[in-house]
């Protein structure tokens, strides 16, 4: 695939600053309103689309009140810390938007169907580790085994289901458009509308920081996030689990889950799903954080012309620390089925780490699976993501 120079990781394409001129003109021409942040401007318009009573659905009044000053917060970081340019103001209303008004759709779905709640689902396949230590790679390697089933892209971020089933549409419209004005996207994650992808989009409908951080530079709402007990978030992302996994009729198959965030959140996670096998990634701290500031600063440079990418790998340092941290403080006392992937013993040979790790989870690999995963491993061979590690290479030595 031929992709455009990207020769700092803050490099965006020019049709971005197209789209910040044309979204200015409107506003000062009055042909459109310019988003708004507050609040409650956020509810009234998710109001115009969903009920008010799916609020509460089944939730605690706490667990109400977790999600309404989880806005609060975070709208406030946006507005004192983000430096959003036009385009970036518009999208965080609209993510923000979509958040409450999927809250409310499924509070309304969980009222009039309260019995998907109660879909008994078998133990899942949890892989946790930082983001670009390789658990995109096992996470798709385990999702091909046809007796696992997975979170389809599109279901993670519109998890309400529905009859027909458009979200792929949807999905397909969104990432289109992404793809206009991101190149570089897929060469960082590679997508697809189908394809087995973490269930982000969950956690970002709860509130949770690890979507937004990666986009916008909100470090208030960051810390108040991470020192905030996460049981809330991990309640609803139950129900979504449930809910998901009855309307595709796979709930008899352990999912493989893989978010991240993850990796800060181990003990409210397991306490949902307590019976669950873990696999935790490993790779050069190092590699890791160069991988993944370039990752957050191809996000930070559409939404904002003033990113600092000193900060942004100071970040990453820290956010890996962090999650090491919690991760083996939440895993010392976790007596379940447990492998450690080496990211390179992936890359030298990924058959033998895949057995060894079923071997590890008790689990049968049979040949309907492996056949799958060669499959997965040929696409991955032909993917844009292999041009990131060219772009991480360029740029260590334009640092050097």
């Amino acid at each position: 695939m031929n992709l455009p120079p990207r020769p700092h990781p803050c490099t965006r394409s020019p049709r971005v600053d197209r789209v910040n001129g044309w979204l200015e003109s409107a506003w000062r021409k009055g042909i459109s309103a310019k988003p708004s942040l507050d609040p409650d401007n956020l509810w009234s318009k998710a109001l115009r689309d969903a009920e008010p009573a799916g609020e509460q659905g089944p939730r605690s009044p706490a667990d109400m009140a977790d999600f309404r000053l989880r806005l609060e917060i975070l709208c406030e970081s946006l507005e004192t810390e983000a430096r959003l340019n036009p385009l970036g103001l518009t999208m965080a209303h609209g993510q923000l938007v979509r958040a409450i008004r999927q809250r409310l759709e499924l509070g309304t779905l969980w009222q009039a169907e309260p019995e998907l709640l109660e879909t008994p689902l078998a133990p899942p396949v949890i892989v946790v580790g930082h983001m670009r230590s390789g658990t995109t790679r096992i996470h798709r390697l385990l999702a091909s085994d046809p007796a696992l089933s997975s979170t389809r892209f599109c279901d993670s971020w519109h998890p309400l289901p529905r009859t027909p089933d458009t979200r792929p549409v949807w999905s397909a419209l969104s990432l289109m458009f992404a793809r206009v004005l991101d190149p570089w996207l897929d060469a960082i994650h590679p997508f697809g509308v189908t394809r087995a992808d973490e269930e982000l989009g969950w956690l970002a409908t709860a509130l949770d920081h690890s979507s937004y951080e990666a986009q916008w530079r909100i470090p208030s709402y960051t810390a108040f996030s991470e020192a905030r007990d996460p049981a809330p978030l991990y309640r609803e992302f139950a129900n979504i689990l449930r809910t998901d996994a009855s309307w595709h009729g796979n709930a008899n198959q352990s999912r493989v889950l893989k978010v991240p965030q993850f990796a800060e959140d181990l003990p409210a996670l397991l306490a949902q799903f307590p019976e669950a096998r873990v696999v935790r990634t490993r790779r050069c701290p190092s590699d890791t954080a160069a991988s993944a500031a370039s990752l957050v600063a191809n996000q930070m440079a559409i939404q904002s012309d003033h990113v600092d990418f000193d900060w942004i790998e100071s970040e990453a340092e820290r956010k890996i620390a962090l999650r090491q941290q919690r991760m083996d403080s939440a895993l010392a006392s976790f007596a379940g089925p447990l492998a450690v992937v080496d990211f390179e013993a992936l890359n030298t040979n990924w058959e033998d780490e895949i057995g060894r790790v079923y071997g590890l989870l008790g689990m049968e690999l049979s040949a309907q699976a492996l056949a799958a995963m060669r499959s997965e491993q040929g696409r991955a061979k032909t993917s844009a993501h292999r041009e990131h590690a060219a772009q991480l290479r360029k740029f260590s030595e334009t640092a050097a």
